[in-house]
């Protein structure tokens, strides 16, 4: 019996396109998995019992295009793989519908493994964890290094004005969630408005930037940087920042938040700044404001989440506790901007 698809991707059309499009890559029957886990669009794995490789689409069901471009995800993983930043080789972009119900592309399956809890990764002990946490800041880097022109990303974003529109676009974001009381939101949010810093030159930014979108080797190098569904051209300290943010020891068990920085070897926030810094040479004392910058974000993804599960639209281990980490979040942002 011919194992069950999985939905949004059908085997037999996805492999006829191959087919067609490049004739060769696949040399039999495929067989497909839904990986799970990521932000929001759906990651498969694709074989033919000899290659293997992973297909991006939209969410079922999707209503805004621009929120899941696949257009967007080839152009930069396309663009960056000639580039020091390891990225999987871009193989097919399909914008035609009535191939798997929307567009999507395929591209390479690198080895590695994405570390999200830090239950996952304290095998690795101290030094592992630590050399491998210090090879994400080295990846960033290298990330933020990349000629945006060079490479055919001049036009990729609309840098002037970055902050501010980011802010604003947060905050509505939280208006369109907001359901209860949140005590300090809208104090953090006015004080990130007042304390708006001024941004350095525009570089590609990842946009959720951490060590579960990475996969990591088993010489603890960076293999692949995944998930560039928010990536842009941007102020490259938002990237540092959210990198900051997730290096803080929080007690988040069982929640679907990145937890790693527990992990015995995980270096301090001010180390993996200090690092950057060097790499970089960007001056990096408003990190303060990109950090608590991006507590707020997270507040405000985490109150969404919430506001969904308390509407029975989504279901999973750990979103129960969402809403009581929402104000965990706020907290930090406020003192961390406060300190800063």
């Amino acid at each position: 019996m011919s194992p069950v698809p999985p939905p949004g991707l059908d085997p037999d059309r996805l492999r006829a396109h191959l087919d067609r499009e490049r004739p060769g890559l696949v040399g039999g029957p495929l067989d497909a998995r839904l990986i799970e886990g990521g932000r929001s669009n759906l990651t498969y794995t694709v074989t033919d019992g000899a290659g293997r490789w992973v297909v991006r689409r939209p969410p079922l069901g999707h209503v805004q295009a621009t929120a899941h471009d696949m257009r967007r995800e080839y152009r930069v993983i396309e663009a960056l793989h000639p580039t020091a930043v390891p990225v999987p080789e871009a193989l097919l972009l399909c914008a035609d519908d009535s191939v798997l119900g929307a567009p999507f592309y395929v591209m390479e399956q690198v080895a590695g493994t994405p570390y999200r809890t830090a239950e996952q990764l304290a095998p690795l002990g101290p030094e592992r964890t630590r050399a491998a946490v210090l090879a994400l800041v080295d990846t960033l880097v290298e990330l933020h290094a990349v000629d945006p022109e060079a490479v055919g990303l001049g036009d990729f974003g609309r840098p002037d004005g970055f902050l501010d529109r980011q802010l604003r676009r947060w905050g509505k974001q939280l208006e369109g969630s907001r359901n209860r009381e949140l005590a300090g939101i809208d104090e953090l949010r006015a004080a990130l408005g007042r304390a708006l810093p001024v941004s350095p030159a525009a570089t590609v930014i990842h946009g959720d930037y951490r060590l579960d979108n990475v996969l990591i080797g088993e010489d603890d190098r960076i293999n692949a940087v995944l998930d560039w569904e928010m990536s842009t051209l941007g102020d490259p300290l938002t990237d540092l920042g959210l990198l900051v943010m997730y290096s803080a020891r929080l007690e988040l068990t069982g929640s679907p938040v990145s937890t790693t920085a527990g992990a015995p070897g995980h270096p301090a926030p001010g180390e993996l700044i200090e690092r950057y810094a060097a790499g970089s040479g960007r001056n990096t004392t408003a990190i303060s404001w990109y950090t608590a910058f991006a507590w707020f974000k997270l507040a405000v993804i985490l109150e969404g989440i919430h506001h969904r599960y308390t509407l029975g639209r989504t279901v999973g281990p750990g979103f129960d506790r969402i809403g009581a980490l929402v104000p965990v979040f706020i907290q930090h942002g406020l003192t961390t901007l406060q300190e800063g």
